[in-house]
């Protein structure tokens, strides 16, 4: 009876998310074509796009990576607090830059303005593919992510396996229909959800297993210190887990620099209306990460009520503790929301990826090269994308954070060529792609040789410290770049549709717009 109710609760949420993606369409001409698909017609205003961009940082990670790792290691999970937090300052500055980039040549995401700053085409899709590898770890986290929600919350009813499969296919289909808009659309659902359901579990599981915050607070003191102070538990001595202070410094900076060009990130940057959204919403969205210490601090809890939990089932912490305890139709809500907090950050990676091969990398071949194919190319993309995520989820299964880290770790080597690039003439295509070169080989062979981190230094930044020294040492050893356009085409800033007009002596925004190289 419990699983039935859990689960009846589940489909008409997941229904209902599925009808609000539709209703996002109303008066659109059946989605409009691919600006209105993946950046929502830029015209989102300062709410879709706060809600959309805080469904950025608040994923099943949070949910259940959040809860795992503050079960398994305290103090360290705190970085993901850290990042977000400092990433938000950067994006003020990076967010309305890259905007009004995209606005004035007619872009549509990472892909474009590096095939655009260098005047290769063929360029965009190498950093596509490039991007869609370190992509697809992160959308087979959030299939794990709800997959592990479904099976929990239908009480064992549904497996693993079927759970993830009900995963892909919901946030597949939803995206396939919906774009940008339904998804921002959904993050509203979404945002009231999380609040709610968090609001009421950082009360009740304090005053249902420990009669409030200060016993709860005092056992954690007095019995789990380890947790609570880096490097966490199991940090110290050889064969520790190694995310002691350098490691936590390394990888905030370099998750904050990285997420601002994430190419989710730039998705929700160039779908807003106006530069000044972004920069309102570079101010308030930090306050969204007070959440998240609700999941770590409940993981924490739950070392003392289901002690003993290995390896994935850490990730589980969070709902042993409630699965048990409420009532079902309250399990079913909770499930809900951790679900919602999968499909709508896993629907925009997979939306980038289908707008990234549509626009950048099948636009090459001459059939798919037309405007009015370009989505459907795109849509196909997708489907394929979730396809492969769902299969390496079922034969290469990873924990929720090292997914996550992974995939930072790789889009990081992208910083030069896409950020720097923005604001210095003189890197060279050469100097970059070198540095690509170097910076995506050396984060795979620490990565995949189990050195990371490295020396306590998040492998990640050596990475891009080797991509970066190689780019400069090009650049400067080589010739520049014999481009003729002027820098006003060429390099970004942040200037507003109406100041581009002033500055271009009363030019309109379609004089400035060309393609991709």
């Amino acid at each position: 009876m419990n699983a039935a109710v859990a689960t009846s609760v589940f489909a008409v949420f997941m229904v209902a998310t599925v009808a609000l993606g539709l209703l996002a369409l109303r008066g659109r001409g059946g989605g409009g074509g691919l600006d209105e698909w993946s950046v929502g017609g830029r015209s989102l205003g300062p709410v879709f796009i706060w809600v959309l961009m805080a469904g950025e940082g608040y994923t099943s990670f949070s949910y259940l990576g959040a809860a795992g790792w503050g079960y398994n290691y305290g103090a360290p999970v705190l970085y993901v607090v850290a990042y977000m937090s400092c990433g938000y300052a950067i994006g003020y500055v990076v967010g309305p830059m890259l905007w009004s980039y995209a606005r004035r040549h007619g872009l549509v995401g990472i892909t474009d303005m590096v095939a655009h700053r260098f005047g290769r085409p063929w360029l965009g899709a190498v950093v596509a593919v490039l991007a869609t590898v370190f992509l697809l770890p992160y959308i087979q986290l959030q299939i794990t992510g709800m997959g592990v929600v479904l099976s929990v919350i239908s009480y064992g009813a549904v497996s693993l396996n079927w759970a993830y499969f009900v995963a892909f296919a919901v946030t597949t289909g939803f995206v396939v229909v919906s774009g940008l808009r339904g998804s921002a659309w959904v993050s509203v659902l979404k945002d009231v959800l999380v609040i709610a359901t968090l609001g009421f579990l950082a009360l009740y599981v304090p005053l249902h297993y420990f009669d409030g915050y200060g016993p709860l607070l005092d056992r954690l003191v007095t019995e789990k210190g380890d947790w609570l102070t880096l490097p966490g538990h199991g940090g110290g001595g050889a064969g520790g887990s190694g995310l002691g202070e350098v490691w936590f410094i390394s990888t905030t900076f370099l998750n904050s620099l990285t997420v601002v060009i994430f190419p989710t990130t730039v998705a929700g940057y160039l779908g807003a209306r106006n530069a000044d959204a972004l920069r309102r919403n570079a101010m308030y969205l930090p306050a969204y990460n007070v959440l998240l210490f609700v999941p770590m601090l409940l993981g924490l809890a739950a070392l003392f009520v289901v002690p003993g939990l290995v390896g994935a089932e850490s990730n589980l912490a969070l709902f042993k503790l409630v699965v048990d305890a409420l009532p079902a139709w309250a399990v079913g809500v909770i499930g809900v929301a951790a679900a919602l907090s999968s499909i709508v950050p896993m629907a925009v990676f997979m939306l980038v990826i289908g707008t990234m091969w549509g626009r950048s990398v099948l636009s090459l071949l001459p059939r798919l090269a037309h405007a009015d194919r370009q989505k459907s190319a795109a849509q196909v993309v997708v489907v394929v994308a979730g396809s492969l995520a769902l299969l390496l989820t079922y034969t290469a299964p990873n924990t929720l954070v090292r997914l996550s880290l992974i995939s930072y770790e790789g889009m990081a080597q992208l910083l030069p060529m896409v950020l720097l690039a923005l604001v210095w003439r003189r890197l060279t295509f050469r100097g970059a792609f070198s540095g690509l070169i170097v910076g995506v080989a050396v984060v795979c062979v620490l990565v995949f040789s189990g050195n990371d981190p490295v020396w306590g230094v998040n492998a990640g930044l050596v990475a891009l410290a080797a991509n970066l020294a190689v780019a400069l040492a090009v650049t400067f050893a080589g010739r520049p770049d014999a481009d003729p356009r002027p820098d006003a085409e060429v390099l970004a800033d942040d200037r507003d549709e109406a100041e581009g007009r002033d500055r271009a002596g009363g030019r309109g925004e379609d004089e400035y717009a060309v393609g991709p190289g």
